[in-house]
């Protein structure tokens, strides 16, 4: 079985692995520029014999095994960090001024290095009956996410399945969380730019009153919304900036807000932005004030693919039969969901809090991942190739 092999091969690399995990902590870099990170991930893929392809910016992805008809059972890390300033005191701090692995890429970027190179071991000395691709994706961090230019490239020619895993923080580690269906939401952008002719409060007769009229758009707009879309789907509209103003006796020309408009409903996704533009007509008509819209598409929801959940649930049962736990699902965005739009695959929550103290959260300068993950997460991967090869397909 590949897992045994994985599991004896972690035992004996362990710290191996740890260090890289420290160092690619120690030296973070944000979307897009993962320039030393890329190279890296590919100097400890060619220490093991293999032979990875860059992507045309950053980023890498290695192919392992033969290729055969059934195509290639891929795996996705994500190796980008964010601008966050780390505050854990750990002694393998981020050396680099403002940015951070506070999401938990490292973690995945990690993982995936080191199934990628036990695998490589494996196919050496006993061959793989069918080929793996192992990417290392960048950008994730950024909208709309580096996996439409990583698909752009290539990554998904000649896939048929592939699977992921999210570092959680609120769950403890060797716990795995699976969910069939949406575990993640789509996630739009919006702003709104009102318009009026100004004036004074003692007069709102005689002009448009901007102030009023955000008002209206952050009251109502949430309101409206639940009333039009099923809310069953979690669609949940919340303004998180407004801004209009300079005095309190006058009636400023001009206002905006934004916010984010979320949905775990693909269906409701794809039609949501007329719906939403219907409703800010509708909403500013009686107040006499010109607007612009600026809606700006997200990534759609991570749907998880029933048969593919179903495998990764008995991996992690393989692993700990008390391993599996049912995930929530979460109303954040996350750009896996793409490559889920030409292929069927899963994500995972992987547990990463030790039990003890504080938990920590993602995006957080003070996120502290228990590093006992890193294997649970190399085994479960190793456990989804045994999954495939005990049903001697991919479909």
């Amino acid at each position: 079985m590949v897992s045994a092999f994985i599991d004896e091969w972690f035992t004996a690399h362990r710290a191996e692995v740890i260090a890289w995990r420290r160092h690619i902590h120690r030296h973070p870099e944000v979307s897009n520029h993962e320039v030393a990170t890329t190279a890296y991930i590919e100097a400890r893929l060619r220490e093991r014999g293999l032979e990875p392809q860059r992507f045309p910016e950053t980023g890498l992805m290695v192919d392992i095994g033969p290729e055969i008809e059934l195509g290639r059972l891929a795996f996705r890390a994500d190796i980008d960090a964010l601008p966050v300033t780390e505050v854990t005191g750990l002694e393998f701090s981020s050396e680099n001024p403002g940015v951070m692995h506070a999401c938990g890429h490292d973690v995945h970027t990690t993982i995936a290095l080191g199934l990628a190179c036990a695998l490589g071991d494996y196919e050496r000395e006993h061959g793989l009956p069918i080929g793996i691709r192992i990417i290392f994706q960048p950008a994730e961090e950024l909208w709309v996410g580096g996996a439409t230019d990583v698909i752009e490239w290539g990554a998904l020619e000649g896939v048929n399945s592939i699977f992921a895993i999210h570092a959680e923080p609120k769950l403890r580690v060797g716990r795995i969380g699976v969910r069939a269906g949406a575990i993640t939401s789509a996630t739009d952008v919006v702003e709104i730019k009102v318009k009026g002719p100004g004036g004074h409060t003692s007069r709102p007769h005689l002009t448009g009153d901007v102030v009023y009229a955000l008002g209206k758009l952050i009251t109502e707009l949430p309101v409206l919304l639940s009333r039009r879309v099923d809310p069953r789907t979690g669609t949940v509209l919340v303004f998180g900036q407004v801004d209009s103003g300079y005095a309190p006796n006058a009636i400023p020309k001009l206002g905006s807000l934004s916010g984010t408009l979320r949905t775990a409903d693909i269906a409701v996704w794809r039609q949501i932005q007329g719906l939403f533009s219907e409703l800010v007509g509708q909403v500013l008509a009686p107040v006499g004030v010109d607007y612009e819209l600026d809606y700006h598409r997200g990534v759609p929801p991570v749907l998880n693919d029933d048969v593919a959940t179903a495998m990764l649930a008995s991996a992690a049962q393989a692993i700990d039969p008390q391993a599996v736990v049912q995930a929530p699902q979460s109303s954040g965005g996350e750009d896996f969901s793409w490559y889920l739009e030409h292929v069927p695959g899963s994500m995972a929550r992987l547990g990463c809090w030790s039990g003890e103290g504080e938990q920590h959260d993602l995006h957080m300068g003070d996120l502290i991942v228990d590093e006992r993950a890193i294997g649970v997460g190399i085994k479960l991967f190793g456990a989804v190739v045994d999954q495939f090869l005990g049903k001697n397909t991919l479909g």
